[in-house]
């Protein structure tokens, strides 16, 4: 027969308790404050030796240009003349920053081809190309052209005879004739698919997308004020890609 517990013995056998779960508790903090320390020199480790990804380099000097070639801030735009996201860009957004940004100085702007929605894109960046070699400012005026008279992305509308006479009816200061003959023998092939791999090899996803001082604008191409700051950023910081 189990005899009772005295009274001393119980409090003794309740206190031993006590410390042993008094122990166990201290145990479990330390264990949890030394887990949160590891994560937390973890996540500084990562934040200091995760290598940045470096700026985009482009060769400026092989590409059209808008402005002065020696601006602090320097914008890439990957298009395809046949986007609809593109014309609008070239309307509402490019105007403001040529007023704001280019026409002072601060930033000259730059255009490569990612011609992806349809086999005349690919015709209307080789037809710009040559306006291009022909003529820089002429190139800008036939950039404003194509996006103007741009048609349904599902059509072919961009056609050798179209974009001619697109030049001749605005009377582009070019050659029409080395124009048409450098769409049909695909003379600027090889610079319209280079510029297409250097977007490749970005990882771009959509056109436009931007670049500034060889850093990837990440904010919706639409928002002015967002592409504002990132050109501010750069005015501050710089640096030129």
């Amino acid at each position: 027969m189990t005899q009772p517990m005295n009274k001393s013995a119980y409090k003794s056998q309740r206190k031993a308790e006590q410390e042993r779960l008094e122990k166990q508790r201290k145990l479990m903090r330390k264990l949890i404050w030394a887990t949160g320390i590891i994560v937390l020199l973890g996540i500084v480790a990562a934040l200091i030796f995760t290598p940045k990804s470096d700026p985009t380099t482009f060769e400026y000097d092989k590409l059209p240009v808008l402005g002065q070639t020696d601006a602090p801030v320097k914008i890439v735009e990957f298009g395809d003349y046949k986007c609809p996201s593109c014309q609008y860009f070239s309307q509402q957004i490019k105007p403001q920053l040529e007023k704001e940004y280019i026409d002072t100085g601060k930033v000259s702007f730059y255009f490569m081809n990612f011609p992806f929605i349809g086999e005349d894109s690919q015709t209307a960046a080789l037809a710009a190309q040559s306006v291009f070699h022909q003529n820089n400012e002429a190139f800008w005026k036939y950039y404003d052209l194509l996006y103007k008279n741009q048609q349904d992305e599902h059509t072919v509308w961009a056609t050798p005879d179209f974009l001619v006479k697109l030049a001749k009816d605005n009377s582009l200061p070019i050659d029409f004739d080395k124009l048409q003959s450098d769409i049909s023998k695909a003379t600027y092939e090889k610079e319209v698919n280079s510029d297409a791999s250097t977007a490749r090899t970005a990882k771009i996803q959509s056109t436009p997308t931007l670049f500034i001082n060889g850093k990837e604008f990440k904010g919706e191409f639409s928002d002015y004020p967002s592409i504002k700051k990132a050109i501010d950023d750069a005015l501050a910081a710089g640096t030129t890609k």
